[in-house]
């Protein structure tokens, strides 16, 4: 039997607004996967935890769980990657990973490496000039990773790749798509 609260650290791949000041939220977490959580009253103004899910926050966090989805708790960030933030084309970039790790994985399925992975391209983002390259590495480790490509195989359409594997485009492609750098 799981026990029935847990603690991790993740990082937040969505949000969407719930009931009146309510938020459900992606989370990919080191130790147990993609999760849903729900954030209670976390819309209303005197939320203590607020500020710190936004999406592409590494949070540490604790949760109990429900019935349906588990509950957050607490939540506390580890970085919040400003350096990111002031970049229009950087936080692009960084919904784009966002969006692409939470179309090529499932909920609850354990993934320490791509949790890793994701660590390290968040932190390369905050010194990184050329983010069409970033993009394309991302894209082929990503694929690598999950193993949805050989290692040591050439990948000379990683887009086209992906896609396939998602079944369908990447909303925040166009934007990962047009950077200049």
């Amino acid at each position: 039997m799981k026990p029935k609260t847990f603690s991790d650290e993740g990082i937040v791949l969505a949000r969407r607004n719930y009931s009146e000041a309510d938020r459900i939220l992606s989370v990919l977490s080191k130790n147990h996967g993609r999760l849903a959580l729900i954030a209670k009253g976390v819309r209303k103004p005197s939320s203590k935890k607020r500020g710190h899910i936004e999406v592409f926050s590494k949070i540490r966090f604790q949760a109990v769980r429900g019935r349906g989805l588990d509950l957050i708790t607490e939540a506390e960030s580890l970085d919040n990657f400003p350096e990111v933030r002031k970049n229009l084309k950087k936080v692009a970039l960084a919904y784009y990973f966002m969006e692409v790790v939470g179309r090529t994985t499932h909920e609850n399925e354990k993934h320490i490496e791509l949790y890793e992975l994701l660590t390290n391209y968040l932190e390369s983002l905050k010194s990184e000039v050329k983010l069409r390259s970033l993009r394309n590495e991302f894209v082929v480790e990503i694929l690598i990773t999950l193993g949805f490509w050989p290692k040591g195989k050439i990948l000379l359409n990683p887009d086209a790749k992906l896609e396939e594997v998602t079944e369908r485009k990447i909303n925040s492609f166009r934007v990962g798509k047009k950077l200049t750098s």
